[in-house]
């Protein structure tokens, strides 16, 4: 089958559409043919390589997919109704995405719920290896890890959701415990996460403060349900955040971008606020000044992918139309240096997908 590999680190010029193995079936899975992949942040740092992570090569990478079941292994449904779908087994034909996270499912994290503290845990398609993710035409997963494509999703859109989806919920929804009438700060609005934040909040009846990069991009938040907008390359962001609170503060900034906008997320929270990340794209380092943490009573949260659970909850809003996924661009597969270099030029606004 065709695949878009690197076997070493680098610039998107490693990647190639290559011919790898079709996935061998197991008896807990089931091979999915691809009928779209999404792209993701986590595909770039695989491909430059993290400090104090191993990339296993050669490398596949893909943590979203759509598809359909085209085998599926012997012991699935054998005596585990909660791998398939309104307790029946999960059958060939079967339309499908994926949850990215993989556990042991039986020990004391996993099992209550918090697998990402699971000593097995890793995310699929990013640490997980060699050739085994989703940017290709087959993959092979845990028959645990799938959920049903909501029926009024495109290919496409069913597979720019779920990752992004189940990251903010869990930020948002379970971390910084968002209620009506919040301010929410939201770093990269116009991106994949930001996308998903703009809509979550206004779901909770919260009040979206969009920070973009461009111009270009304030249409497009406010189309989301953005009541504010701030293009930081205009105007100072605490500056804007204290004319449009009234001085007051914001009571969650949402936060993934690092160390490039971590001293102006803190200085923009009110009193008793919340911050709340899940990454750090433009660096790992973010500088605070302890005496507002504890002076102001402020709430610095880590955050990372959401549960099983979490997505089928944050997946009925996406079958009710309340949230919306957003493809800026669909692309060959073969495309995919193409679609890491928009991202890396944050060009894009919402989710870019491959299709095989």
């Amino acid at each position: 089958m065709k695949a878009v590999v690197f076997d070493q680190h680098g610039g998107p010029e490693v990647l190639h559409h290559s011919e790898v193995p079709e996935p061998e079936l197991t008896p807990n899975e089931v091979i999915v043919k691809v009928r779209a992949a999404a792209c993701n942040f986590n595909d770039i740092w695989a491909r430059r390589g993290l400090p104090g992570m191993k990339v296993i090569l050669p490398h596949v990478s893909g943590s979203d997919v759509a598809g359909e079941v085209v085998a599926v292994g012997s012991e699935v449904g054998q005596g585990d109704r909660a791998t398939g779908f309104n307790n029946l087994p999960i059958k060939v034909g079967d339309e499908v995405v994926v949850h990215c996270g993989l556990s042991c499912r039986v020990c004391e994290a996993c099992t209550r719920g918090d697998e990402f503290f699971c000593k097995q845990f890793k995310i699929w398609g990013f640490q997980t290896g060699p050739l085994d993710g989703g940017h290709a035409e087959y993959i092979r997963i845990p028959a645990a890890n799938l959920l049903p494509k909501p029926k009024n999703l495109s290919w496409e859109a069913a597979a720019s959701i779920p990752l992004v989806l189940v990251t903010v919920w869990r930020m948002l929804v379970t971390r910084a415990r968002i209620r009506p009438n919040d301010s929410v700060l939201i770093w990269g609005a116009a991106g994949g996460l930001g996308s998903m934040a703009v809509q979550i909040a206004r779901l909770f009846n919260a009040h979206p403060i969009a920070v973009i990069g461009s111009s270009k991009k304030e249409e497009f938040v406010r189309c989301l349900g953005a009541e504010h907008v701030i293009d930081r390359s205009r105007e100072s962001v605490p500056e804007a955040v204290k004319r449009i609170t009234d001085r007051r503060g914001v009571d969650i900034v949402f936060e993934h971008t690092g160390a490039e906008t971590w001293q102006d997320g803190v200085q923009s929270l009110r009193w008793g606020g919340t911050l709340v990340t899940c990454g750090a794209t433009t660096g790992f380092i973010g500088q605070t000044d302890i005496r507002f943490l504890w002076n102001k009573q402020m709430n610095l949260l880590g955050s990372h992918l959401g549960n099983k659970g979490e997505l089928i909850d944050a997946m009925k809003f996406v079958e009710s139309g309340h949230i919306r996924p957003v493809v800026h661009r669909t692309l060959p597969l073969r495309d995919a240096a193409e679609a890491q270099r928009i991202m890396e030029n944050a060009e894009v606004q919402g989710k870019l997908v491959l299709v095989p």
